[in-house]
């Protein structure tokens, strides 16, 4: 089967991954085989590939928001069958016995895995996964449609409800692609005031056609104090000034796997009881809400396609910002 592998991290400029053929996998117990249609590019691809996120393999395939199809299923595996549309996320398997899985956290499960870094990812034709972590996907959604929904609108979802927007509060969103651009949708289905600060005018164009009542730069100051706001884009000057756009008692939550420092700021920033906290990956039960929340809207996502092969030159245009919406890559 044909994929984009990862031998060794380097910058994208470099084309770090290079197209294979690797024999097709065998689901084990509790698996589904996927015949994998469409792949999301997401920035934690970018991360991978690059090198800025521990690699606990190599060589190793990018790819978590995954499309297809179930082909074969592994003994003891029932939950779909053979033929079902199904969608793969970051989340690969977690261990179930750990206080956080406990607790309901098993997106910080200690033994956690995750799709495309410890397990082969969507960048290749047939994918193997634990059937829980397979999910169904609502319908009304083409393929290419429904592919960033599995990252870029899950842990958006997740980095929404962290916030503590409340319905018709002002929100703030920094930074404005793939997920962004699918969140905006859901907080104003919650009848929520949206504030978009992005510098490029294609993302401020698309904010506005999605219902932003004020677009900016993140240097500028919004027209009113924030209820709460998500820092998407990887830059870590941004939290000062995001966090003296809040008001009192308002929370500011980082939807990054990495981020740039964040630079020495005063007191007076996160004083008066401003919360910062870190979003970190996603659990099932987002997944499953998420979902379920995207077909009642329905949310539409804006995506741009692209051949499995030119997998380098969809991870530069995002790295420079050339992305409207999310990126997919066509694989069957």
């Amino acid at each position: 089967m044909r994929a984009m592998q990862l031998h060794q991290p380097k910058p994208v400029e470099e084309n770090p991954l290079t197209l294979v053929d690797l024999p097709i996998p065998e689901p084990g117990p509790g698996q589904v085989r996927i015949r994998v249609r469409v792949c999301g590019v997401c920035h934690t691809d970018l991360h991978t590939v690059e090198g800025e996120l521990e690699l606990p393999r190599l060589p190793i395939v990018p790819g978590h928001q995954i499309v297809g199809s179930v082909d074969a299923l592994g003994e003891g595996a029932s939950r779909f069958q053979s033929g079902d549309r199904v969608g793969v996320a970051w989340l690969n398997w977690t261990c179930g016995e750990c206080t956080f899985c406990r607790q309901g956290l098993e997106n910080l499960c200690v033994r956690a895995h995750f799709t495309g870094l410890h397990a082969d990812g969507g960048y290749e034709e047939y994918v193997v996964v634990d059937e829980r972590f397979a999910y169904p996907l609502p319908p009304g959604f083409s393929d290419e449609q429904a592919a960033p929904l599995l990252c870029a609108g899950i842990v958006g979802y997740r980095s929404l409800r962290l916030s503590g927007i409340q319905p018709g509060g002002n929100l703030g969103l920094y930074g404005f692609g793939a997920s962004a651009h699918l969140v905006i949708q859901v907080a104003r289905h919650w009848d929520c005031q949206v504030y978009v600060f992005t510098r490029s005018p294609e993302h401020q164009a698309l904010a506005r056609q999605l219902g932003a009542v004020w677009v900016g730069r993140a240097e500028e100051q919004p027209p009113v104090p924030l209820d709460a706001s998500v820092v998407f884009a990887p830059a870590g000057w941004i939290v000062p000034l995001a966090l003296g756009h809040l008001r009192p008692a308002g929370t500011l939550a980082i939807n990054a796997i990495h981020m740039s420092p964040i630079p020495e700021m005063p007191y007076q920033r996160i004083y008066q009881e401003r919360v910062l906290r870190s979003v970190a990956n996603l659990t099932r039960e987002d997944a499953h809400q998420f979902l379920r929340l995207a077909g009642e809207i329905p949310v539409r996502t804006k995506v741009e396609t692209f051949p499995l092969e030119e997998a380098n030159e969809v991870l530069k245009r995002l790295k420079a910002s050339r992305i409207q919406g999310a990126a997919v890559l066509r694989v069957a």
